[in-house]
């Protein structure tokens, strides 16, 4: 009889040398994903304790100046950081290193705590190309039905308006979420009008109850709503032209303490911060408190100079800010002597004009023209932050790292189960979407 052939040839070197490459690779790949989850964890924290909040606009904004990252990845990484705090089937894959970034990105999405167990099950499954696929059919049906449930809310919407028998009005009324945000943010505000109208003594306040109590929130309500429809009729809803957004009107009292024209108090930092950049008008008042000199409104910095400092700064020049626009800001502020010149001038946002006026933060101009900012204790916020140490042998350090966390991570264990066929997205989607059409 013929001699039996063997079952399989023996693996030349080199395939198996490639082999041993290819697995150590993925091997690597999935220790970085086990790290990237104890990395997301971390800015996770960093994020909810507020640890970002030293100068800087938001934790990704931090992650741009002290890891970094581009502005749009550090985005990202908060996002994906947050969204998997609420997603700890997802957290754990990718913890192990079962998953990887690139697919929990993808997932968290779409993901709820209802839905994740079946799109992790797509995640192990499919490759990347796959989950991505699978995210944007389920997105699809996700604005199907927000459309449906947008234009549900659209036909429920109403106001009903009648008199009770004792004269009294009474309104009733369903709002789009949109429209009723808009309400509650214009009541809000009316709110804050009356209640500082009461404090300065402005003007006088709808009549108080006669045992002398405080309105209740009701009817702080009641008459939030009809300073709202008071100055809606003063104000006309056809105007064509828009004024100028900001007037500073500056009162100053003789023991130096600074009064805006809606009348309350300011303190000298807010009102520096008011004046730094914006169109001002004088007022002198005499002994009786009646004005005695008013003066022309004038340009804190021209618009030539302005124009001069938008040019040269382009941007916010706090560290690790990238707001394009901003406002003016002396450095040594022109009340105390400081020149309007273009040294002494720096391009800041709201956020960090703010901060340096009122929040402790310091700017001055070195010898050379570098700005050198510092927090409130002093301590310098560099432009850019020193780069952290890394071990000697770093890819060693990582695998023992997660060896001592209790992983066991091989070339396999990110190894999708996908053999190869076609992906039927619709039908995928329709079994997998709770929202979805059954399939007929």
């Amino acid at each position: 009889m013929p001699a039996e052939r063997p079952c399989s040839q023996p693996t030349h070197p080199r395939v198996a040398a490639l082999e041993r490459l290819g697995d150590e690779i993925a091997e690597l790949s999935a220790h970085l994903d086990a790290a990237t989850a104890r990395l997301l964890d971390l800015i996770r924290e960093f994020d909810a304790r507020g640890g970002w909040n030293t100068g800087f606009r938001s934790c990704a904004h931090w992650l741009a100046w002290r890891v970094g990252l581009d502005l749009g990845a550090a985005r990202e990484r908060v996002r994906v950081a947050r969204a998997l705090g609420t997603l700890p089937r997802l957290a754990e894959a990718l913890a192990r290193g079962e998953i990887s970034y690139s697919k929990a990105r993808a997932l968290t999405r779409v993901a709820s705590p209802e839905t994740e167990s079946r799109l992790l099950a797509v995640g192990r499954a499919g490759t990347v190309c796959h989950v991505e696929q699978i995210v944007r059919g389920w997105r699809r049906v996700d604005r199907l039905a927000e459309a449906r449930e947008t234009a549900q809310r659209h036909r429920n919407r109403g106001l009903t308006l009648h008199y009770d028998d004792d004269g009294m009005l009474i309104l009733h009324g369903r709002l789009t979420p949109e429209v009723g945000a808009l309400l509650r943010q214009a009541l809000a505000a009316a709110r804050e009008t009356l209640h500082r109208r009461a404090s300065s003594h402005e003007t006088a306040m709808p009549p108080t109850e006669p045992s002398g109590a405080t309105s209740s929130q009701a009817q702080q309500q009641a008459d939030a709503l009809a300073l709202v429809a008071e100055a809606a009729l003063q104000q006309g809803f056809d105007s064509e032209t828009v004024g100028e957004r900001y007037q500073v009107v500056v009162h100053l009292e003789s023991s130096g303490h600074a009064v805006l024209d809606d009348g309350p108090h300011v303190s000298a930092e807010t009102s520096e911060r008011l004046t730094c950049d914006a169109t001002r008008t004088w007022m002198r008042h005499g002994h009786d408190g009646l004005p005695v000199e008013v003066g022309a409104r004038t340009r804190t910095i021209p618009p030539a100079l302005r124009r001069a400092l938008e040019r040269r700064d382009e941007r916010c020049r706090f560290p690790g800010c990238e707001v394009r626009r901003g406002q003016g800001h002396h450095i040594q502020h022109w009340a105390h002597g400081g020149p309007t010149i273009l040294s002494n001038l720096v391009l800041l946002c709201r956020r960090h004009h703010r901060a340096v006026h009122e929040e402790g933060y310091q700017v001055t101009r070195e010898a050379d023209g570098a700005l050198q900012f510092k927090g409130p204790d002093g301590a310098a916020i560099p432009a850019s932050p020193p780069t952290a140490l890394v071990h000697e042998d770093p890819v060693a350090a990582l695998r023992t790292c997660n060896e001592q966390a209790g992983l066991r991570i091989t070339a396999r264990t990110a190894l999708p189960y996908w053999l190869g066929e076609h992906l039927d997205v619709g039908w995928a989607i329709s079994a997998l979407h709770p929202l979805a059409n059954p399939i007929r």
